[in-house]
């Protein structure tokens, strides 16, 4: 029976059931669109932490034992539980993360791709063989799973990012613990529930609401074997370092400043369409959100025109309403985070052709309008800082060599696109960019699931582990040699290595 778990306080959800926390520091978490307090948190006390994992543990042999089809049953079930509630947990994404209803469809149409790649474990935990390696010697490969697994998530997310963490850590065989963001907590428990109604066993999947205090309990427990981050770099530093420290396999995503490349032969209408989409698109806090147009040569002036133009219709305001392009900020704080920003651009040389400070919605939410600075110095705060909100800075370069240097020299490497209608062109830059995702005459270069994400440089510290690869992340290889051999009167049976025939 499915119970209320959007209550006034939400809770954690331990050993298959919703756990109502205990006293300890509350979080309010507030509707972006009105700045209203929908409901709070409570942080997980080092107890919480404790019998989560401890669920965790005590589930994991019986999960890993179970047969790989069996675990891909209960993840198709939930995809279908996921299909049938779209509507309600786009519903909840809007409420505390603030984005169009449109968009929170299109994040959970993209967790159910990610559980869709979690249903071929069937297909990826295959090992492989070698006959007769020896005379007589054979070795095979299988794949393990790891014991509990740690998920630690932003708030741009709220469904996608945990589900392709989870669906693919369970399908592997693991158990899982999730803490998701302080700032949307309600769809992480709600996806726990769902699970539990698809037949997960309990304890396989638990969340743990709550902050800093929270997830350095989880990372320095000695039963979690893996942690999966995604958040800003500083913390994913942070994290790698910790937890490689306890020996615990980890990987961390974290910030970008990503480049589009437009040049003076690409179709300039198509390439301001996908400038505003990238950069504006749920107001910016997108880990793939492009934050830098690279004009290169004739291109520049037409460019900044016609982007400028869709900038100033872009349409702002609450994500629950119709024909809205953007919603609000996820708070008061991103909002004096992208207007200092402006104003530094400003002082750093650069000019502000579209002024988000300027637009607004009514009501307290927390709106600002996209922003357009042309001729940002790579010197700039603008330039070398993340933002993280709806402002789109344009350098300018005389040669696609010199945009390549640009874009190499900043330490971040999520993603990067280019807009040209030349082969050669798509080639040098795909084959000469330092980015972990490419993309050609596309907004942004986000794969479908069946390929791994993730980024170069100083966005990503760790292991791959997010969509395909997630496979490897989440298990361990373990070989086999074996020889069997039918004794012979008078010798004694002995191994003979390859090589040593």
């Amino acid at each position: 029976m499915t119970t209320d778990v959007l209550l006034d306080t939400v809770p954690h959800w331990i050993g298959g059931a919703a756990v109502a926390p205990s006293d300890g520091p509350r979080t309010d978490i507030h509707d972006p669109a009105t700045g209203r307090v929908l409901r709070s948190s409570v942080q997980g006390s080092a107890e919480t932490v404790n019998a989560a994992v401890h669920d965790a543990s005590r589930a994991a042999d019986a999960w890993a034992a179970t047969p790989v089809p069996a675990r891909a049953s209960v993840l198709h079930r939930f995809r279908s539980l996921v299909v049938e509630h779209t509507e309600e947990l786009a519903s909840i994404i809007t409420s505390e993360q603030g984005k169009t209803l449109p968009d929170a469809r299109g994040e959970v149409a993209r967790s159910v791709e990610a559980i869709d790649v979690s249903l071929s474990a069937v297909q990826q935990l295959k090992g492989e063989y070698s006959d007769q390696v020896a005379n007589g010697v054979d070795t095979y490969s299988f794949r393990q799973p790891l014991g509990v697994c740690v998920g630690i998530t932003p708030f741009n997310f709220p469904i996608m990012v945990p589900v392709s963490m989870f669906a693919a850590a369970i399908a592997c065989g693991n158990a899982f613990v999730l803490k998701p963001s302080d700032r949307v907590p309600s769809a992480a428990v709600r996806l726990a529930q769902m699970m539990s109604e698809a037949g997960l066993p309990d304890g396989v999947l638990n969340v743990v609401q709550g902050g800093t205090e929270t997830a350095e309990a989880l990372l320095d427990h000695p039963d979690v074997a893996a942690v999966s981050f995604v958040g800003s770099t500083p913390v994913a530093r942070e994290i790698y370092r910790r937890s490689a420290q306890t020996g615990k396999k980890v990987q961390a995503l974290g910030g970008a400043k990503n480049h589009l490349v437009v040049m003076p032969d690409a179709d300039l209408d198509a390439a301001a369409d996908a400038l505003v989409s990238a950069a504006y698109g749920a107001a910016g806090q997108r880990c793939m959100a492009v934050t830098v147009a690279v004009a290169v040569g004739e291109a520049a002036e037409a460019l900044v025109e016609k982007t400028a133009e869709r900038a100033r219709a872009f349409k702002v305001g609450p994500g629950a309403e119709t024909e809205i392009d953007m919603g609000p900020l996820i708070s008061q704080v991103a909002i004096n985070r992208v207007r200092g920003a402006l104003e530094r651009s400003v002082e750093d040389g650069g000019k502000l052709i579209v002024d988000g400070r300027e637009r607004s919605a009514p009501g307290d939410g927390y709106f600002i309008g996209p922003s357009l600075v042309d001729n940002v110095s790579v010197e700039s705060d603008l330039y070398r800082q993340e933002v993280f909100g709806p402002v789109l800075g344009v350098v300018r370069a005389l040669s696609l060599e010199e945009a390549l240097r640009i874009v190499n020299d900043n330490p971040y490497g999520n993603g990067a696109t280019i807009f040209t209608t030349s082969g050669p062109a798509a080639r040098r830059f795909t084959r000469g960019v330092l980015a972990g995702s490419v993309g050609i005459n596309v907004p942004i270069p986000v794969p479908i699931s069946w390929f791994g994400f993730g980024g170069w440089g100083d966005s990503r510290f760790g292991d791959d582990g997010l969509n395909y690869d997630a496979y490897r992340f989440y298990t361990r290889s373990k070989v086999v040699t074996q020889r069997w051999i039918e004794p012979t009167q008078g010798l004694a049976p002995h191994f003979v290595a390859a090589g040593n025939q």
